[in-house]
């Protein structure tokens, strides 16, 4: 008899639990943690990295190619262009402004959307310090300053720009990157910034008014030639429609929480 009492009591308690779990769970959202996830395709941290290695995986490849000489092209419509010293000087941080905010917005309003926009970041990257490379073009303007110079100078000039810190307060993007002309990272990153922002008319806008700018401001800085931004344009759409069959392939492959906030 008190055997069977102890069983129920038992069987009490373990379904008193299971009523106390349940209303945690719906006070506080809890899901159980059975859903699958994209394991590295879902992971910030790991985008970022990959994001930043590809950046400096171009800048090596970039810096490297600045120490061989090469030629320049005429450009007509850059010759109809006036060059403004001051947006040369400050055409990084004009990039920055249009560029950071925005994808800050895009990783509110769409977490998943935003982890696939660093990827497709790094490519585009990769690509364009093959580009640079193979494509060997000299400087828009002025003598060609870096032909000739030791490597050890030139990898040291590569880790201050690598140095998002100094990047923004030295000139040693000015001074070791005269070269990184095919295509225009500034070109590439922003509209591919648009394509993924294009889903949300309002930010849309504000990804389309921010790439005009940075397109004007290549312009006005002579820091590329005119094939150098059609290029960014070609190579980025690219990049997003592959991506967009890739990552559609992996959300069908393995099904998780998508457009999660952070």
């Amino acid at each position: 008899m008190s055997g069977g009492l102890i069983g129920l009591t038992i069987v009490i308690k373990l379904r008193h639990s299971e009523c106390i779990m349940n209303s945690v769970r719906k006070k506080f959202s809890l899901k159980p943690s059975s859903k699958k996830k994209n394991g590295i395709w879902d992971n910030i941290p790991l985008a970022f990295a990959w994001r930043y290695c590809c950046h400096s995986v171009m800048v090596l490849i970039a810096v490297i190619g600045e120490g061989l000489s090469a030629p320049t092209l005429h450009d007509r419509v850059l010759s109809l262009v006036p060059l403004i010293p001051t947006i040369a000087k400050y055409n990084y941080h004009l990039w920055v402004f249009c560029y950071i905010p925005v994808a800050a917005v895009l990783w509110k309003l769409n977490r998943q959307r935003f982890v696939e926009f660093l990827y497709a970041g790094g490519v585009v990257s990769l690509l364009r310090g093959i580009s640079i490379f193979v494509t060997g073009l000299g400087p828009v303007s002025g003598r060609d300053v870096n032909a000739g110079k030791p490597i050890s100078e030139l990898l040291t000039g590569w880790l201050q720009i690598i140095n998002p810190f100094s990047a923004l307060t030295t000139d040693a993007a000015h001074v070791y990157l005269t070269k990184d002309l095919f295509f225009s990272g500034h070109t590439a990153s922003t509209f591919l910034l648009l394509l993924y922002c294009w889903q949300y008319p309002r930010l849309r806008i504000v990804a389309l008014a921010g790439h005009i700018v940075v397109v004007a401001v290549v312009f006005l800085s002579h820091l590329h030639y005119t094939i150098d931004v059609i290029g960014g344009w070609a190579v980025s759409f690219c990049v997003f429609v592959a991506a967009e069959r890739f990552f559609s392939h992996i959300k069908t492959a393995f099904p998780s929480e998508s457009n999660r906030a952070v």
